[in-house]
């Protein structure tokens, strides 16, 4: 049997808390609520002014859902479609109108879509990315045409990019 002196006791409990601490700090490289929100907020401001109605998703750097918006009547079957964008943009790190065209028959990767659980690889995901360059999360949008979904969705990106430049100015 193992016997454990009082110091020997503390040394373990203070390595399990350093190490449960590093095992749940957030990712510097992870989108933050408040700019997820941003995201949000200038896609359905984008999505009002040209009359469309959307299902917006963030996904965060993991590309797990992090914020999501659905303006009022807009289609039931769009909710799926926008967060399987966000997450798809993710997972490639690029526009998923440009990963859509890899995808097509005869294409480099061309049934792609059919793993990680469904991917959507038509416009309307775009990588979101910081001030340095280095991607947060992903936007994905879907109920407009796909035009309108990938300007929507690029809206809401390069949201984040004005309001911190922004907040540096102030």
């Amino acid at each position: 049997m193992t016997v454990y002196t009082p110091i020997k006791c503390i040394i373990i409990i203070v390595l399990m808390s350093l190490l449960s601490s590093k095992t749940n700090a957030q990712a510097t490289n992870d989108i933050t609520h408040q700019e997820a929100f941003e995201v949000l907020l200038a896609a359905k401001k984008h999505a009002e002014a040209s009359n469309t109605l959307v299902n917006i998703a963030v996904v965060d750097a993991g590309a797990h859902l992090k914020a999501f918006l659905r303006m009022d009547d807009s289609f039931l079957g769009s909710i799926d479609v926008a967060i399987k964008k966000a997450k798809t943009a993710r997972y490639f790190n690029m526009d998923t109108g440009e990963l859509g065209a890899l995808t097509q028959p005869g294409g480099i990767i061309y049934n792609i879509e059919h793993s990680n659980g469904g991917l959507i690889t038509f416009p309307g995901g775009i990588p979101i990315k910081n001030k340095k360059g280095v991607i947060i999360g992903a936007v994905g949008i879907s109920g407009g045409t796909i035009d309108q979904d990938r300007s929507i969705a690029i809206a809401g990106a390069v949201a984040i990019l004005a309001s911190t430049n922004e907040r540096t100015k102030n």
